[in-house]
């Protein structure tokens, strides 16, 4: 089983988001817990998508350290931007998972 932990920019983007969305967001982390390769893959094998209607969760897979990170939401016409981000910040995130797992 993985650890599935949010980031700070996650939780505020999902509390921001209607009631409906955010209960089906609240079951994502059970559903990753057992098996993190559920969503989508965006161009690497450890950064994935799960969708919620047109929103889309995004979160990175650290296999040697059991843990699923949950980094951000979109929606659709933001989303290449978003994931790019993600792209660009792949070494923080990195340290946030190992800080995390200390």
């Amino acid at each position: 089983m993985y650890v599935v932990i949010g980031t700070n920019t996650y939780l505020e983007e999902i509390n921001k988001f209607p009631k409906d969305y955010k209960t089906f967001a609240d079951k994502i982390p059970l559903q990753l817990k057992v098996n993190p390769l559920v969503g989508r893959s965006l161009g690497y094998p450890f950064l994935r998508e799960k969708r919620i209607r047109e929103k889309r969760v995004y979160y990175l897979i650290y296999n040697d350290l059991n843990l699923v990170l949950l980094v951000a939401t979109s929606g659709k016409r933001d989303q290449q931007a978003t994931i790019d981000h993600i792209k660009q910040q792949l070494d923080e995130y990195r340290k946030v998972a190992e800080n995390i797992t200390k």
